[in-house]
């Protein structure tokens, strides 16, 4: 990943139709959508941060535009401006997850699922 800055905004709105099975009235809430448009992160605990001493978790839902096979869905972080990187894996594919991650900045997401990738940056406090 070359990416610089942080590209990608949170959005506060209702998330994309497509995404909406499961919830209720409008569905507003924190997300960031992928770089292709193929996948979205709810984010249950916005702001995410690195240390949640006494607050809600760093849960986001991962949700695919199409559905695809069973496999995992794999995360691969870099942070912004510095070498280091990190891996997470969502068992099952996109679905419910909690991804915590060392640092605070801007992190750049490459997210694999079956035959689909896309990218996003997450912000962590």
């Amino acid at each position: 990943m070359s990416r610089t800055g942080c590209g990608s905004p949170v959005a506060t709105g209702p998330l994309p139709e497509w995404a909406r099975a499961g919830f209720s009235g409008d569905s507003s809430m924190p997300h960031v959508l992928g770089d292709r448009g193929d996948i979205v992160a709810a984010i249950f605990g916005h702001p995410l941060a690195v240390s949640r001493p006494d607050g809600p978790s760093n849960k986001i839902l991962w949700v695919a535009k199409a559905p695809a096979p069973p496999g995992d869905l794999v995360i691969d972080a870099k942070l912004d401006g510095s070498a280091r990187t990190e891996t997470r894996r969502v068992a099952g594919g996109p679905g419910p997850s909690i991804i915590d991650l060392p640092r605070a900045g801007c992190w750049h997401l490459t997210l694999t699922w079956a035959d689909h990738t896309d990218t996003m940056d997450l912000t962590y406090r």
